[in-house]
């Protein structure tokens, strides 16, 4: 009688939210309007079903954040099993259920600061989240879990969920801190034994699994990552067998393993659209494959008229191929078959106004600038343009355009005069495609390297003034390279001549766009800071909860790359210029790549795009004023910055108690060199001593996966939907005179041309696989934006949190104006589309604008 007046206990309430595996499984779902329109009646989610969740079927308890046990470990309340079911709670989501639990809860037990749960049923479910109600002295306490939650024997230790406060290590309330160092630890794993399903560790492998070399050497693909050759980022270690003909290569299996909570918990239309790309791969391709292998369409393209067609009436298929097709989720609106026997596409953005303004020269130079590829052009700081190959390997590279060339167009300039004024400009393809060039075109595509040197007119727009084709020289390499160069026309053969000269540009601009600024320099380059991110901070660590919303995502698009996209036979090697070479090409080009750099105003000068001025806004000021990727980054660049700054001195008061962080120093010494191993030794990655130094890393993390991706990704079906504007394969030298192909050119230039670029086939599988990856699902988070609005129970992290979105809001009409202002010609450009990339928000579908917070898709 006594110890119960002693310890008056009382219940607390709680409510449980969380959704069923049934509905979020894609393959119980037929379309994406399905799924966005049930809300709560979501494939059958009636009450029976929810029942099973009831009885002993999840029991929680509640963990201590102010009392400990004996062993100083925070006290365990008494396993707590759901009660009922909620059936009206204003803010569930589509899909979600929630259930009441009332937690007996001593009052000698302090306040709680975390739980565990189990899970005693067969099938697993998503945790999104518990809330506690009236806790004395506290109001509610918010737990945001967004969780698989599998079979409780599946694990070693229990599944553990923190309140959404946030400490640094030192300051976690004694009680919990060996809750949060087992958690990390369990995170972790011990490196060995293949992944399974439900596990959620985190972990470093090289890019072994693109090839298959027991199908034959020819699929075989070299190990990228962990050697000298091929450096590359780490990918997320899955455990698989090797090869049984290659000891260092990894199986190949349908199944990526993820840590879980990497793979959608959430009903995304996504989901979808990663499906989509999976069906693109699995299943359009072979049955494409199947109709032009029976001639029932023609291999190529007659006109550029039949190009349009693609939008208009679309391309007729054989009806069972079609009726094959049309049911897979998503390809429902991708093929718009509209019952006809035939696949159609969305006209893409570059010709809604124009069939034709995008073989313009100011169009082709524009795109350089406000294109999908903005990040490449540079200024032109030496004449001739020389090459960073080796000598020794392949003789003189040094560029053959001459002075000759180039002045008749300067406006009255010379060279070195338009050099010393900023005006002349370099779009250099030639270095990192020239090693590879004999090889590839030793197969059915050729090609070469290229050089565009382009002038900044007195209108502020850009002129290409000469573009060099460069091949490997006949008597070997180490005589250098045999170039052409071609010069602007406007009539007769030789426009066609610069038609395809543009066309060769473009492609190799295509190939550098999908291996390199898009794959490797945001997907590839991010996934290892998830892994230490999630190996190193605890998720009630600041800098976990600040770059989170991140990360989400990527890994999972990332496996679906790696199985479907980037691996041998895959889209990628299908239907791009560099081919089986594509994945290795970006790994030579990675040997360049500086984590600095990939800070906006730092790329701008390097490139010589931009000159340090402290009197400018942003602290730089630009080579070319109507620079609309530059100028729309820049804002937003300042603006992530100013959210990031602000929020990490709320928690480090001093640069000391950074560097006296262990899970932050731990994250970021593993992060170089184990993550991005291959450059341990570079002397310029930041050495986290400071907090500049972790502001301005965050800010490049962040800017990477929202800013910089969007810029690169969303652009890619509005620009590349038209295959005459940005094709991804030349499969013909330049016609010589005299030749019969020269006197097609001068006869039927578009036949000539399209017989040059990709052909249909390869074009319907790029305009599927682009289609999908330039569109938003219905739920995305965009920057500025969080799922969920419990993400910190920190009201100054709340407040200027709010600042970053209303500065964003502020940016996105500053934008629009921008493009509405006449003077600035790049913005709007010949084809009359305006550039937006860089608007924040964006409705779900294919909208050329848009900034979601993460890679994800």
């Amino acid at each position: 009688m006594l110890g119960g007046l002693l310890h008056r206990g009382h219940k607390i309430k709680g409510t449980v939210v969380l959704m069923r595996k049934n509905v979020l499984d894609v393959n119980s779902v037929t379309s994406v309007g399905g799924i966005i329109g049930q809300g709560l009646d979501l494939v059958g989610s009636t009450l029976d079903t929810l029942t099973a969740f009831l009885g002993r079927s999840v029991s929680l308890q509640l963990i201590s954040a102010t009392k400990a046990d004996a062993n100083g470990k925070g006290k365990l309340g008494k396993a707590t099993f759901l009660e009922g079911i909620i059936t009206s709670l204003p803010t569930l989501g589509a899909g979600q259920s929630a259930f009441k639990i009332n937690f007996e809860w001593d009052d000698g037990s302090g306040i709680p600061g975390a739980f565990y749960i189990k899970n005693f049923m067969q099938t697993e479910f998503f945790l999104v989240s518990l809330t506690l109600e009236d806790i004395p002295n506290h109001g509610s306490i918010h737990f945001v879990c967004n969780s698989w939650i599998y079979n409780a024997k599946l694990f070693k230790s229990d599944r553990i969920f923190f309140a959404n406060q946030t400490y640094l290590p030192s300051e976690t309330p004694a009680p919990l801190v060996k809750y949060r160092e087992e958690e990390l630890h369990n995170l972790r794993g011990d490196g060995t034994g293949e992944r399974k399903e439900w596990e959620r560790i985190y972990d470093y492998d090289v890019y072994n699994d693109l090839g298959d070399p027991d199908k034959g050497e020819n699929h075989a693909r070299p190990v990228l990552g962990g050697n000298d050759t091929f450096p590359y980022p780490r990918r997320g270690r899955t455990g698989r067998k090797p090869t049984r003909k290659d000891p260092n290569s990894e199986s190949r299996s349908n199944d990526v393993y993820l840590p879980r909570d990497e793979a959608f918990g959430h009903l995304k239309s996504s989901d979808f659209l990663t499906y989509g790309l999976k069906s693109v791969s699995q299943n359009v391709l072979p049955l494409l494959q199947s109709a032009f292998d029976l001639n029932f369409t023609p291999r190529e393209f007659d006109s550029f008229d039949e190009v349009h067609g693609l939008y208009s009436g679309g391309i007729k298929l054989p009806t069972d191929i079609i009726s094959k097709i049309s049911p897979l989720p998503v390809l429902k609106e991708i093929f718009r078959t509209d019952g006809e026997q035939a696949l159609k596409f969305p006209p893409p953005k570059v010709i809604q106004v124009s069939k034709s303004a995008w073989m313009t020269d100011e169009e082709f130079a524009r795109e350089m600038l406000a294109g999908v590829n903005p990040n490449l052009i540079r200024c032109l700081k030496e004449f001739p343009p020389r090459s960073k190959l080796d000598s020794q390997v392949y003789g003189d590279h040094t560029s053959q355009i001459t002075k000759e060339h180039l002045e008749p167009n300067l406006e009255g300039l010379t060279v070195d005069e338009a050099i010393q004024n900023k005006r002349l400009f370099l779009l250099d393809h030639h270095d990192p495609i020239m090693p590879y060039l004999r090889r590839i075109n030793a197969t059915s595509t050729k090609a070469y390297a290229t050089r565009t040197i382009l002038f900044l007119k007195n209108d502020g727009t850009l002129r290409p003034l000469a573009i060099e084709l460069s091949l490997p020289h006949p008597q070997g390499d180490q005589s250098g390279a045999f170039s052409q160069v071609f010069l602007p026309a406007d009539e007769g053969v030789e426009s066609s001549i610069w038609l395809l000269a543009k066309a060769y540009v473009v492609v190799n601009d295509s190939c550098y766009h999908q291996l390199v600024s898009h794959w490797l320099n945001t997907h590839a380059v991010v996934e290892p800071f998830i892994i230490a991110t999630n190996r190193h901070l605890s998720v009630v660590h600041p800098i976990y909860k600040l770059l989170h919303p991140h990360y989400r995502d990527t890994m999972n698009i990332n496996g679906l790359a790696r199985l479907s996209l980037v691996n041998d036979g895959g889209v990628i090697e299908q239907t791009f210029l560099w081919g089986r070479y594509s994945v290795e090409m970006s790994a030579v080009v990675y040997k360049d790549w500086v984590f600095t750099d990939q800070a906006l105003p730092a790329d701008l000068i390097k490139r010589g795009m931009a000159i340090e001025d402290p009197s400018c806004p942003h602290g730089i000021r630009l080579v070319i004023e109507d620079y609309p990727y530059a100028v729309d980054g820049l804002e937003i660049w300042d603006a992530i910055k100013t959210w990031v700054h602000e929020y990490v001195f709320l928690y480090y008061k001093s640069d000391d108690t950074l560097r006296e962080d262990p899970e932050l120093q731990a994250c970021w010494k593993e992060l170089v060199e184990v993550g991005h191993g291959d450059k341990k030794n570079e002397p310029w990655w930041p050495k986290m001593q400071t907090r500049e130094e972790l502001v301005e890393a965050c800010a490049i993390i962040i800017w990477t996966a929202s800013a910089l991706h969007a810029a690169v990704n969303f652009g890619q079906y509005p620009y590349g939907g038209l295959i005459l504007n940005r094709p991804t394969l030349s499969r013909r030298f330049m016609p010589e005179k005299g030749s019969a192909e020269y006197e097609e050119l001068r006869k039927n230039p578009q036949k000539a041309y399209l017989k040059t670029i990709t052909p249909k086939f390869q074009t319907l599988i790029d305009l599927s696989v682009i289609e999908i990856l330039s569109r938003h699902a219905s739920d995305e988070v965009y920057l500025g934006e969080r799922d969920n609005p419990n993400w910190t129970s920190d009201t100054r992290a709340l407040e200027a949190f709010k600042r970053f979105g209303n500065k964003l809001a502020q940016i996105e009409n500053k934008l629009s104006e921008r493009n509405n202002d006449e003077k600035l010609r790049n913005r709007c450009g010949p084809v009359q589309m305006p550039y937006t990339l860089l608007l924040p928000s964006s409705k779900e579908g294919l909208t050329f604008r848009g900034i979601p917070n993460s890679i994800s898709i």
